[in-house]
């Protein structure tokens, strides 16, 4: 089989092909063919020294995969072959706390991850997808939407008609704006252009904030829920957007605290936060029980993923470059099988 491997980090050209054996099934495991492979921002992270953690080179990229069981271990009874599945973007949390080798396990980090043509893997590590659900929108699922999902669920799940704040067009803010609307809340998004606050406003956002045009588009989130505040806000971008966030947020509110795309090296104001009331959570993308609400949840309302760009298999470099780029809507995938009606 082929698959990728990031022979040394600095940068994408270090992603370079491998023809390997094909994996077998050992006790327990399958083994899935891969149909396709979405992108998240760790993908890029990881390789250019972004990423606050260490990692090591040689490992295959990628967490988020859709494909077809074509091999069944020992002992495996809730999966048989021609079952189509999507991989958990932790292997080993099934439900609870996460376990403390939770970090350590991560693909790309610990362990290979779904960039080749055939994975082996734990028959716990996957879970079942419905028959109407294509591989380029199911493989979007393990991160983003699970992340977005956890965000608005948790201890105090969102209610129909309060307010959720997104920041951007990245793929946890727009599966957080699809299943907000979905459970009937009221939904503000931030973006950078025209363009995509028409998108936004299209997939059901009730009111959109150009964050270029309006520094302080966290008293204005504000203002818009006439006062009172946002009562969850999808923190994605970190420390530069974090203080926007307090002034949006409701007192006692939440705000779900995902991710570091704003680059900044900006320091958080504890008065500020301390004044703000807010409660921070952070979203580790979620556990295996998390991801099956999910996917049930996609289906159910029949929520649609959107993809920025589809890239063949040979041409994963440039899947990379296109996200790391930053100016995109939506996933990156890659299809890796020659199947047809992906």
């Amino acid at each position: 089989m082929r698959c990728y491997r990031f022979d040394a980090f600095g940068g994408f050209d270090h992603l370079n092909v491998h023809e390997e054996p094909d994996p077998q099934a050992r006790p327990g495991e399958v083994v899935v063919r891969v149909d396709a492979v979405s992108l998240n921002f760790r993908d890029v992270a990881i390789p250019t020294g972004r990423h606050p953690a260490p990692h090591d080179p040689g490992l295959v990229p990628t967490s988020d995969a859709a494909g077809e069981v074509v091999e069944v271990g020992e002992g495996v009874t809730a999966l048989a072959i021609g079952d189509r599945v999507i991989s958990a973007f932790h292997p080993r949390w099934f439900g609870g706390r996460p376990p403390a080798t939770l970090a350590a396990e991560q693909y790309g980090r610990g362990r290979d991850g779904w960039l080749a043509e055939f994975k082996a893997v734990g028959s716990e590590s996957v879970v079942k997808i419905p028959a109407h659900l294509p591989a380029v929108d199911a493989c979007t699922l393990p991160c983003a939407a699970t992340t977005a999902w956890t965000c608005l669920g948790g201890p105090d799940p969102v209610r129909p008609g309060q307010w959720v704040l997104t920041l951007g067009t990245g793929g946890v803010s727009l599966f957080a704006v699809q299943l907000a609307k979905a459970a009937g809340a009221r939904v503000i998004s931030t973006t950078s252009s025209e363009k995509k606050a028409e998108l936004l406003s299209g997939m059901g956002a009730d009111a959109v904030i150009n964050y270029l045009e309006d520094p302080d588009w966290g008293l204005t989130a504000r203002r818009l829920t006439g006062g009172a505040g946002v009562d969850r806000i999808v923190e994605v971008g970190g420390p530069g957007t974090m203080s926007q966030s307090m002034a949006a947020i409701a007192p006692d509110a939440e705000i779900a605290l995902v991710g570091f795309l704003d680059g900044s090296k900006s320091s958080i104001d504890f008065g500020e936060l301390f004044r703000s009331s807010a409660h921070i959570r952070q979203v580790r993308v979620g556990d295996r029980q998390r991801l099956q609400e999910t996917v049930a949840a996609v289906s159910a309302g029949s929520i649609k993923p959107v993809i920025d760009s589809l890239f063949p298999f040979g041409e994963a470099v440039d899947a990379f470059r296109r996200l790391d780029s930053g100016d995109l809507t939506g996933k990156v995938v890659i299809s890796v099988s020659n199947k047809k009606g992906l």
